[in-house]
């Protein structure tokens, strides 16, 4: 069946809330990389490893998200901030004292990063709080001198990846710095009630410690930077400039800000839905909190973790996974358990991982999605059919063969073609419980059509992003459901009796097919839908300020 085109006319009542935007977001973050800083005698495991550990541990684990017998709800690490608990600063470095890791334990959480098949771990040396994670040559508050531990985990951390052969680096928050005078969101006088400026904290602090961190701990993969905010440009360069000196080897992340970084971060927990071009990362959490937080016991299972992973993959990034160690350093069970889940699927299909590009559909697929090595493609099937039959939108020439991939090896599977579609015969149960790969091996780079396919068998979904919009607005909106825990759209507002929505999308054989909206707004909304062929529904329901599923 050739494309349809499907039209949906909705009359939206715009609804006024209070959410921060994607547009804000990006200038906090400021996490894109620069054009021409891709090298090739940088990076290799960011590009090639594609999954990896992220650890964000400090005072803020020993206190777990409480303070004088209150629990706050939110990222455990901006405990201190004034969006949270608003300790005052005397009281916050007081609190090092009671900072006891005494189970913390370099090589076993090393070898976790490696059972789950992560490829370097980053950990941070300083977080917005200020407190140095390592023994710091010009700042006292710091794990070795101002708490009972007197040990810098860095070292430790940094031999035992390199005994392990995975990468080490380190997180580094340059501009947030709420105990140092001078940083940003600290105090703007000295002990003595000398005025202080930023230029004072970078030089009297972060400059020195970022050259510490890039030459005391032997080579390292990566310096990841953070929130830069308005910080000035030429700070962040001598930043770039200090870190590719010191390890030539290293890339700095994008968010030094000023597109100075050698690739791109997206925002915080954000996994995109069509491929993003560049060197780029997601970073994510395995609950809801970067930092360890005493109640925050929503886990991502192994299952989630590994779609998150695989999707970010297809869409043609890295993705970083973050744990939080608890107060005596040593890391939950449940993300243990769940980070140790994906292992032995990546061992045994390593091509569909490590070194493997996006998906040349650019965008998932009803069932799954697509990453590719080489003349093969890797078909990740999340949601397995049961009626023997995968079907497979825009690809049809150019197949030498079709296999079906497990622990035992390769099975041949047969296959037919009609139109656009690629058929594929299947077993009815899948063969992995997680995710099933079946290997399609071309004859050269693949050609595909990459529009919308709407699968007979299951529920496809058809995002706006992907439509054409008429009369409306198409933009991005974040929001955090707690303080820190972001969630990421596109949606379309702005609507009036006149906006369209338009979708090119290809099906398989014609029939009566079911379709939902998934919308907010207020009053009452009218909508049409309209495909190429004339064939109209049209309905009226009431709106509300929740998401609404009507079919």
């Amino acid at each position: 069946m050739g494309m349809k085109g499907i039209v949906l006319g909705l009359a939206l009542a715009t609804l006024s809330a209070k959410q921060v935007s994607a547009q804000q977001m990006e200038k906090m973050w400021d996490g894109q990389g620069g054009k021409n800083s891709i090298s090739q005698n940088r990076g290799k495991l960011f590009r090639d490893g594609k999954y990896a550990m992220f650890i964000h541990w400090g005072i803020y684990s020993q206190l777990a998200n409480t303070w004088k017998g209150k629990t706050f709800y939110g990222i455990g690490e901006w405990l201190m901030n004034k969006s949270m608990a608003n300790i005052p600063v005397a009281d916050y470095m007081a609190a090092a004292a009671s900072f006891h890791p005494d189970h913390f334990d370099a090589k076993a959480i090393v070898q976790l990063a490696k059972d789950a098949g992560m490829r370097y771990i980053v950990i941070t040396s300083k977080h917005h709080d200020g407190f140095s994670m390592f023994h710091s040559k010009v700042n006292s508050f710091n794990i070795v001198e101002a708490t009972d531990f007197k040990r810098d985990p860095m070292i430790e951390l940094a031999k035992a990846c390199k005994e392990a052969g995975i990468g080490f680096g380190f997180y580094y928050s340059q501009n947030q710095d709420w105990t140092y005078p001078g940083g940003n969101g600290g105090p703007k006088v000295d002990a003595a009630g000398h005025s202080k400026t930023f230029d004072d904290y970078f030089w009297e602090k972060c400059y020195p410690e970022v050259n510490q961190i890039t030459t005391q701990y032997g080579p390292i993969e990566l310096v990841w930077f953070d929130t830069p905010g308005g910080m000035d440009k030429k700070y962040a360069q001598k930043l770039v400039e200090l870190v590719h000196k010191n390890q030539p080897g290293a890339y700095v992340s994008g968010r030094v800000g000023h597109g100075l970084g050698d690739y791109s971060t997206l925002g915080d927990m954000e996994v995109p839905r069509q491929n993003v071009p560049g060197l780029w990362e997601a970073v994510d959490v395995t609950n809801d909190s970067w930092g360890y937080a005493w109640y925050d016991n929503n886990w991502k299972s192994a299952r989630e973790i590994l779609s998150r992973t695989l999707s970010t993959i297809s869409r043609g990034g890295t993705y970083m996974l973050n744990v939080g160690p608890k107060p005596d350093g040593t890391i939950p069970e449940p993300a243990s358990l769940a980070l140790r889940g994906p292992f032995s699927w990546s061992r045994k299909y390593p091509a569909a991982v490590y070194g493997a590009q996006a998906s040349p559909w650019g965008h998932a697929l009803p069932w799954g999605d697509a990453t590719v090595q080489g003349r093969k493609i890797s078909l990740l099937v999340y949601h397995w059919p049961t009626n023997g039959k995968l079907f497979v939108p825009g690809l049809t020439k150019g197949i030498t063969s079709i296999n079906l991939l497990n622990a035992d090896g390769k099975k041949k599977l047969k296959y037919t073609t009609d139109g656009k579609w690629l058929e594929i015969n299947i077993p009815s149960i899948a063969p992995d419980p997680l995710v099933s790969v079946i290997e399609v091996v071309m004859q050269g780079t693949p050609v595909i059509d990459k529009r919308l396919g709407v699968d007979p068998a299951m529920e496809t979904i058809l995002p706006v992003d992907f439509a054409e919009v008429e009369g409306c607005h198409k933009t991005g909106k974040s929001w955090m459901e707690k303080f820190g825990e972001w969630k990421h759209v596109v949606q379309v507002g702005q609507w009036t009796g006149q906006s369209k929505l338009t979708y090119a999308i290809d099906i398989v054989k014609p029939g009566y097919y079911q379709v939902a909206l998934n919308y907010t707004g207020q009053g009452r909304v009218g909508w049409k839908l309209e495909n190429s062929a004339g064939a109209i529904g049209q309905n009226q329901h009431a709106a509300a300020s929740a998401s609404n599923w009507y079919p």
